[in-house]
Formats: structure tokens, sequence, C-alpha cells
């Protein structure tokens, strides 16, 4: 068969037989045979040599007005006009897509990620774009075992070509090229010297460059009105160099290829707590570039429940300046987070007790959406497993384990690939990304996969299964970790760890938002449920309508699938309202809207429990919900064990990447545009 590029690939009878059999399911034809038959016809029809696809598709058409199945033929017809129309979308941007991806992700993928000439155009098709990647990674084998590369980039090229796993978006964009810094983030340090902040700055603007986050804890900054010895003069504060920081950050978007993401974080005992916390209120509107998380102990947490007083003390001496009731403050980190949905928390005691390294110093900042604490010049070098292509129909829980098994190996083999090929734009994080070799195996598509099994995410069976998965994809990581540590040694920092075993990594796993390459992907971010099943996504400028895959293919698999029933779902977002739909589709498919609070972190926490650093996720909450409902939340978060919290009040941010594509009846104008399930901190990113 020639497909309409030109290359030939091998004729198959049966895609023709899964092409009609959509188009049957979509009019309700019910003759379980006619696909068969029909594809066969049309195989007899073409015979010996090569066959264009249009004119088998042309066949396709006859055979089923031949055999009087006009309904079926219309609904063929048009699936072939959308995907005309798709292909013309995808041309009028310049873009070869051998890999099928949704127009929304091709658009992503020409504006920052294809390699381009001088004139802007692509000179690479987005399956060139995975053979780029998986050949830059793959040198590194060289290095452990002679002329073993080749065999390696075929391995990874497959897996990415599939997305059955996808790096972080700088390894997509920068391996082999010029720029070469493929971590996602990095946490830089701030010292209490203004050498020390500029020089932070300006190595946070290389990074940024790159297209990687940055992270940074002000916590050892003096208060705003300490005095300065050496001028005389009197000590601006940490909220005023985090707007220097976000100026900065947000210059360099202007000629980057991603809009800045960064962390701040601040100590609870630091005196400027309260400015900090108000730093991103709704009236304000600053900070564009900031996550902003507080770093709380558990004696602080401790302090809230029981109505004690908490001590502020000096960064650079450790002396108690100022007493206020803890609940007081706790009460201020709530509203802000109510109002805006910063600041975060961070439980800083537990992080570091899970800290692999403790001598290396105390975990005190993350990286822009707190799924990686790090320490100073360490770097996050993530890649999530598609969940979505994980399922199949041969095994009675719908999963496929061994497909898992072997694609965690793969992906955790390739991320420490990532870490020797990467290059640094300074030596420090050359220095302490190899030190450790930390990395961050996640996941994306946990949503799709839930409804794809008939299981609604707010559920026991949803949370057992997440957790059985994540467990499954921590134990395979673990083990392929000690086996790269018995080929290739552990990280040099081994010996000083709290580990047992050799690894070649102190970390492996992490739960990222994976919000633009589950896009690429075409499935559900991070393990987040979905945020509408119709919606409109903001991309490079553009607003593009979206209706969730997953759920576009079950309506018509199943023959419920009519242009009026999208636009009912569009004006509400969800389908747990849409009573004319299967009562088991209502419950697999809600989002997260429709979610509780404790849903959100039951979720969280137990894919925590197999995550060695930490997991992205954000808890959506109604517009009507209260400050005490997100004081509730915050701290049933530390009571669960978590290491970090966001919040998000529906409506509560303007300017979302996600929007409902029409209003709710419900909910008044102010409100219609939000960022959800993939909301808040965990999508800006």
């Amino acid at each position: 068969m020639r497909r309409r590029d030109g290359t030939l690939v091998p004729f198959d009878v049966g895609r023709i037989e899964s092409a009609v059999s959509r188009a049957a399911r979509e009019v309700t034809c019910e003759d379980a045979d006619m696909p068969a038959i029909v594809a066969a016809a049309v195989a007899d029809a073409l015979g010996p040599g090569v066959a264009a696809v249009e004119r088998i598709q042309d066949l396709v058409e006859a055979r089923l007005g031949e055999a009087g199945l006009d309904d079926v033929a219309r609904a063929y017809i048009l699936y072939r006009q959308q995907h005309a129309e798709l292909r013309s979308a995808k041309a009028l941007l310049g873009v070869r897509d051998e890999l099928k991806l949704s127009l929304a992700a091709v658009t992503v993928l020409r504006e920052r990620y294809l390699r381009r000439d001088d004139e802007g155009r692509p000179v690479e098709s987005t399956g060139e774009m995975m053979d780029r990647v998986a050949g830059f990674v793959a040198a590194a084998e060289d290095t452990y075992r002679a002329r073993s590369s080749g065999r390696w980039a075929e391995r990874f090229a497959a897996a990415l070509r599939r997305l059955d796993f996808l790096p972080n978006s700088p390894t997509l964009m920068n391996a082999g090229t010029e720029l070469g810094l493929l971590s996602g983030c990095v946490v830089l340090p701030v010292q209490d010297s203004l050498r020390s902040i500029f020089t932070t700055l300006g190595q946070a603007a290389e990074v940024q460059r790159c297209g990687a986050g940055t992270g940074f804890a002000f916590s050892r900054l003096r208060p705003a009105g300490d005095a300065i010895a050496s001028t005389g003069g009197f000590a601006s504060g940490p909220v005023s160099f985090l707007e220097l920081f976000d100026t900065a950050a947000k210059v360099v978007s202007l000629g980057g290829r991603r809009r800045g993401a960064c962390m701040g974080v601040l100590d609870v005992s630091h005196p400027d707590i309260a400015d900090f916390v108000a730093a991103k209120s709704a009236e304000s509107k600053g900070l564009s570039q900031f996550n902003l998380s507080v770093a709380v102990s558990d004696s602080f947490m401790r302090a809230v429940r029981r109505g004690e007083m908490h001590r502020l003390r000096h960064p650079r001496t450790g002396a108690p300046v100022a007493s206020i009731a803890a609940a007081e403050l706790f009460d201020k980190i709530c509203e802000a987070a109510h109002a805006c949905g910063d600041p975060g928390l961070l439980f800083a005691d537990r992080i570091n007790r899970a800290n692999p390294v403790p001598r290396l110093g105390r975990i005190e900042a993350t990286n822009p959406c707190g799924e990686v604490p790090l320490l100073p010049n360490e770097s996050c070098n993530l890649g999530s497993i598609n969940l979505a292509h994980m399922v199949t129909d041969d095994r009675a829980d719908g999963v496929d384990w061994d497909r898992l098994r072997a694609t965690t190996a793969l992906a955790v083999r390739f991320l420490d690939d990532v870490i020797d090929v990467s290059r640094y734009p300074f030596d420090a994080l050359a220095t302490a990304a190899r030190a450790t070799r930390k990395i961050g195996l996640g996941v994306m598509g946990l949503a799709e996969m839930l409804a794809v099994l008939g299981v609604p995410y707010d559920s026991e069976a949803g949370v057992r299964l997440a957790s059985r998965v994540m467990s499954r994809i921590q134990r395979t990581a673990h083990d392929t970790s000690q086996q790269l540590a018995a080929e290739r040694g552990p990280f040099p920092e081994f010996p000083g760890s709290r580990l047992s075993r050799p690894r070649r990594n102190a970390a492996v796993t992490s739960v990222a938002p994976t919000g633009t390459i589950s896009l690429i992907a075409g499935t559900t971010a991070g393990i987040e449920p979905m945020f509408a099943v119709a919606y409109t996504r903001a991309v490079i400028g553009r607003h593009l309508l979206e209706v969730n895959p997953c759920f576009d293919r079950l309506a018509r698999a199943r023959g419920f699938y009519t242009p009026q029933l999208a636009a009912e779902i569009a004006q509400r977002g969800g389908v747990r309202g849409a009573r004319n739909l299967p009562a088991d589709v209502r419950a697999a498919f809600p989002v997260a809207g429709e979610i509780s609070a404790q849903w959100h972190l039951r979720m969280q926490a137990a894919v925590q429990r197999h995550v060695d650093a930490a997991v992205s996720k954000t808890v959506n909450l109604p517009a009507a919900a209260s400050v005490g409902d997100v004081r509730e939340i915050y701290l049933a978060a530390w009571e669960a064990r978590v290491k970090g919290i966001t919040v998000y009040r529906y409506g509560s941010r303007s300017g979302q990447i996600l929007t409902y594509a029409a209003p709710q009846p419900a909910l008044a104008q102010a409100d219609l545009e939000f960022s959800g399930g993939c909301m808040g901190r965990a999508c800006q990113m």
C-alpha cells in the first residue's frame, strides 16, 4: 500500500475491517459479519500490485453502497472528510505528521519542538523528532558497551513513536541541538548576598532559555527592613527578589520557546512569611511566572492543631524575632490559596525524612510543580509512561502488566542515559546531576486508563488500581536501577546514602503534571482526572475545541455518539448530568469539578506511597468552596503523609490554559474560564 507521503507499507485488510466496524457502530448497525465481508471484497477488488490509500478508501465506499449500507457509507465518508480536513490543517502548518497526532499536538510541536530552518519552517516530521531524540540519548550506551547505541536507539525510537513513553519537554526540544540541556528543571541556590542573588539570576536565565524550569528557596535571605552593615541601608526582603526573578523569567520567556516556570519557597518561620503568603493574592496580580509554596514543619502543623504559638526566626542567626498564633498564620495561607491557588504547602520534614542522601544537606526547594524535591543545583530528568496504552483485553483486570514492566525498564534506562548526554550550561549542574543521578519516572493517562476499564476515578476500585499500577512501576524501576548499577556502577554518592542496596539512581520515580507531553500523547495529564469531556484549550495564542478522545471512541464504538450529544456535553463539560447516557459511562467519566476534594487527596496519597520523590496533583474545589474547605484539605494532606499539597478553586484565576467550550447554566459569567483536571499550577507549567 502506498501512503499519501509516497512511502510503501504492507497491506493490512484488518485496518479496513476496523474502519468499517467503527462506521457501523456509529449508526448502530449490528451485523457482526459485515465489516469482514466488505474488507474481503475490497481486498479481492484490489488484486496484486501496489494500491494507493485513496483508491482503497474509494473501494470501501463503493462496496458499502453496493451492499445497500448507505448509513454506514455516510459515516465512513464523514470520517474520511474529517481526517482530510485534519491533514489539510497540518499541511498549512507545514508539518509532516506520520504519528497521526491531534491538531493541538502538531501546533505545539511546530512552535516549540520540531527543528526549523532559518525561516522558521519545520525541517523534521513528528516521527523524525522522536528518532532524533532516541538516537542522541542512546549515544550514551557506547560509553558502557561499544557499538551498542544503534540497537538501543531503535528500541527508544519505537517506544517514543508508539507514544508509550515520553521524556520531559526539554529532552524533546533540545536533544541533538545546540542548546543541549535535557533536564526538565533545576533548583538553584539563593544565598544572602547580592553576588549570590545575581549569580543565580544569571544562571536561571541560562536554564530558562533552554526551556527548563527553575526552583528557588528564598528562606536564607534576611527579612525586609533588616540592617545592612556594609552600606548602612536596609534589606528589601525575599518578596522584592521574587519580583526581580519573576521579571527576569518573563523577559527570557519572550525570546524563548516556553513560558518561564518557577517555584518560590519560603520557610514558615521566616519573618517575612506573611508578605510572601500574600504575594500572589487576587488583588496583586503579580508573579505570573512563579508558583509559591510555604515549607512547613511538623511542629508548625502540630501547633496549628493545638492552637499554639509559632516563632518566627531570623534566617542568619536563628534567633526568635516574633511569635504569632500558628492557626492565624495558617488561616492567612489558606485565605491566599482560596483566592488564587497559591501558596501550596511543602511538608519539609516529610521530604527530608525521604532524602536519600542527607549528608549532602537539607532539601529546601522543589521544581516548579512540586513533584521533585531537590538539593541546590540538582536537576529533574523526567519521563512518563502512557497508561492509556497499558490496557488489554487479554487479562481479566484489563491491565497489560508485561507491557508495563517492559516499558518501565526501557524508560529507566533512557532517563539514566539522559543524564550522560545532557549538556549543562554551567559545571555545578553537571556535578550535582551526576553525583546522585536522580531521575523521575512517572505516568500520564491514569484517568483514561480508568475510564477505558470502566472504573470510576472517585472510587475505592480506582484508588486501588492506581496504587497497584504505581507499585508495579516502582518495583520494576528500582530493579532496573539496581541492574544498571551492576553494569555501570551506582551513583557516586551511594556510599553516604540511606539506600541499603546499590542503585544507579538515588531517586527513580516521580509523578509530573505532564501538561504538554500528555497533549502530544493524546491522553489525560499525569494522575489528574479529566478536565472536561469537551473543552477549549489555549495553545500558542489559539483556542482549540477538543472532545476527549477516549470518550469519543467509546461513544462511537457503543453507538450513542451524535453531534447533538457533543454539543450538550460542551455546555456542561462533564457527562454525569447527562441522564440519556448509560449509567456506567456517566460513572466512568467524571471530570475534575465533579470529584470531591477528598477523592483527589486519596488518589494523591495512594500514588505517593509508591513514589521516591513526590506527586504533582491539584485538589480541585468548586467555586463555592470556603476558606475553611481549603484549611480542611491542607490539614488532611499533612495527615495523609503526602509531600506537598496544592488546591485550585474553580474560577479563582483568569487566563487559564483550559476552558469549558460553553457556560454551564448554573454558573455566573465570571466563572466560565478556568483550568481544571490538569488545573492550576500543574497545567500552567
